[in-house]
């Protein structure tokens, strides 16, 4: 009886379904776009509070803001050295806020309190346009790092340290992007459908440790994701 209700309950799960809106012939998944500008307004919101009326001695929002840039610039020390890392502070800072506040957007906000005619509110991370458009920005990213130190000798890398190795370092440059895209859409959206279901068949506080677990591992996704782009523009830059 109970494997019964779970396997229907998976079947009505409407996480990754979406209603659409046609914008200049475009279909844009309506719920993902509202989501991303709310995070995007939450964003600024704590940037702006956070450097309004600043002080030498931070307290208060200012010290918070402080404590989460501190954060995300030791992401790209670690990563790029003192060399590199002063340019790619705000290339790195907004990957990792920008997914952090999608994640937890999703984990910590009652969005199926909102009704929709399809679909629901989640993390915009779930859907695997959102995840695929950070990882190509992410390639751009090193490509551009690469290009704008060597220039076109960049893609002597290809050829290195045999030629026979074109194939492997042309594929390697497609299974980056997919690596990252999957990773996260696949945590993010293996949660939620986790977490939906439990919700269904149990009270909810049995569920309510996995929902901290959820909270935990989408600030880890985030780290993960902004590691692993500073790791590969140093690559291209070194």
């Amino acid at each position: 009886m109970f494997d019964s209700n779970m396997f229907t309950l998976l079947s009505e799960a409407e996480v990754g379904k979406h209603f659409y809106w046609n914008l200049a012939g475009f279909l844009v998944h309506g719920q993902v776009l509202v989501v991303i500008w709310f995070v995007v307004v939450i964003l600024l919101l704590f940037s702006f509070l956070g450097t309004a009326n600043a002080e030498r001695i931070p307290h208060g929002w200012q010290n918070f803001m402080e404590a989460a840039v501190d954060f995300v610039t030791d992401i790209a020390k670690d990563q790029l050295g003192e060399s590199f890392y002063k340019e790619w502070i705000p290339f790195i800072g907004t990957l990792f806020f920008f997914i952090f506040g999608c994640n937890w957007a999703g984990a910590i906000i009652p969005w199926k309190l909102i009704e929709l005619p399809e679909g629901e509110f989640a993390a915009p991370t779930n859907d695997i346009n959102t995840t695929v458009a950070l990882a190509l920005l992410t390639s751009l990213a090193y490509f551009y790092a690469g290009l704008s130190k060597k220039g076109f000798g960049y893609f002597k890398r290809y050829i290195q340290p045999l030629p026979l190795l074109l194939p492997i370092n042309i594929l390697e440059d497609f299974t980056k992007p997919l690596s990252l895209s999957f990773r996260l859409f696949g945590n993010v959206l293996a949660d939620e459908l986790t977490i939906s279901v439990l919700t269904s068949l149990v009270p909810l506080v049995i569920p309510l440790p996995i929902m901290l677990l959820g909270i935990f591992a989408g600030s880890v996704q985030a780290l993960i994701f902004s590691t692993l782009a500073a790791a590969y523009i140093v690559e291209a830059l070194e």
